[in-house]
C-alpha cells in the first residue's frame, strides 16, 4: 500500500505523522510523509518550538510529488489535526488530484477537534469546516465520542444511540467510520468500546479502561485501521487487529511511566497484532 500522510510531525515524541507513518511501515507500507508542521514536541507540553508550515509551501510539496508522476499510484491519502481551513483545502485538492487518476483510492481523515473533558480545542470555525466540507469527502473517519457527537449534532448515552449518531454521519458522506473512545451507559465499569461501522455491519470491541491518555493514540489508530481495512477488507478484523495494536502500546507506555507512547518498544504487537480482542457484531 502506498499511503500519502499529510499530518504535523514532532522531532521529540509520536504524533501526526511522527507516530502514523513507523507503525504503517512496520506493516510493510510506503508511506509518504508531508509535514504540516514540525515542531519540537508535541503541543500538550504547554511549550514548543519549530515552524508551522504556510499551506501554499505544504502544496508545493504535494506537487513535487506529482512531479515525480507517482502522486496518482497512492492507494490512500491519511490526514490528522487541520488547524486552518487552508491546509484542509490543500489535503482535499490532494484527494482530487489522487483520485482522478486512482478512483480506487481512499481518503481516510482523522477529524480532530476535541475530546470529553476537555471540550474543543482547535481554533473557533474549524469543527464546522471538517464537519461540513471535510468529512463529507472523507471515506473513512475515525473521531472519538466526542467529536461523533458534535458532527451528529447530538449527544449520545447509549450503545443505540451512538450507532443512530454514525448513522447521521454516514449519510453526509464516509462510509467507513471507527468511533474510539466510546463510553455509555451499557458498558461494565472501567470500560469502553471502539465501534466500526461500515455498509456490512456494525461491529464494536470492548477493552478495560487504563487510566492514561497519551497524544499521539489517535493518530497511531487512525493508520493502523486504514492499513488492516485497506489489507483485510473486513471492518471487523481490522477493528481486532487496530485496537490488539493500540492497547498493547498503551500498556507499554503506561508500563514505562512516560508521556511519549512506546511505539518503538511495542512495534512487534504492530507488525503482529496479537488475537486479543475479539469484535462483537451489532447488526
Amino acid at each position: 500500500m502506498k499511503i500519502l500522510s499529510i499530518q504535523s510531525s514532532v522531532a521529540y515524541g509520536h504524533v501526526g505523522n511522527s507516530a502514523a507513518a513507523f507503525p504503517l511501515q512496520r506493516l510493510g507500507h510506503e508511506v509518504w510523509p508531508v509535514l504540516t508542521v514540525h515542531f519540537s514536541n508535541h503541543t500538550g507540553y504547554g511549550a514548543w518550538r519549530g515552524p508551522m508550515l504556510p499551506a501554499a509551501d505544504v502544496a508545493e510539496v504535494i506537487a513535487g510529488i506529482e512531479d515525480r508522476g507517482v502522486l496518482g499510484s497512492a492507494d490512500a491519502v491519511l490526514s490528522g489535526y487541520q488547524g486552518d481551513p487552508a491546509m484542509g483545502a490543500v489535503i482535499l485538492d490532494a484527494v482530487a488530484t489522487v483520485k482522478a487518476t486512482n478512483p480506487a483510492a481512499v481518503y481516510c481523515c482523522d477529524p480532530v477537534m476535541g475530546d470529553a473533558g476537555r471540550g474543543m480545542f482547535v481554533r473557533p470555525g474549524i469543527p464546522e469546516y471538517l464537519r461540513d466540507t471535510v468529512v463529507p469527502r472523507a471515506d473513512i473517519i475515525t473521531p472519538n465520542h466526542f467529536e461523533l457527537d458534535f458532527l451528529a449534532g447530538r449527544t449520545t448515552n447509549s450503545l443505540a444511540e451512538v450507532l443512530d449518531a454514525v448513522d447521521v454521519v454516514r449519510a453526509t458522506g464516509p462510509r467507513h467510520v471507527l468511533v474510539t473512545s466510546v463510553l455509555h451507559g451499557d458498558l461494565p465499569p472501567d470500560s469502553l468500546e471502539v465501534v466500526a461501522v461500515s455498509d456490512e455491519g456494525a461491529w464494536a470491541v470492548t477493552t478495560p479502561l487504563l487510566p492514561i491518555n497519551p497524544n499521539g493514540g489517535g493518530d497511531v489508530t487512525a493508520a493502523l485501521y486504514l492499513a488492516h481495512l485497506w489489507t483485510t477488507g473486513s471492518p471487523a478484523t481490522a477493528l481486532e487487529r487496530t485496537i490488539a495494536s493500540v492497547y498493547a502500546v498503551l500498556e507499554a507506555t503506561l508500563a514505562a511511566g512516560t508521556r511519549e507512547i512506546q511505539l518503538i518498544a511495542a512495534q512487534d504487537v504492530i507488525a503482529d497484532p496479537p488475537a486479543r480482542f475479539t469484535a462483537r457484531r451489532l447488526r
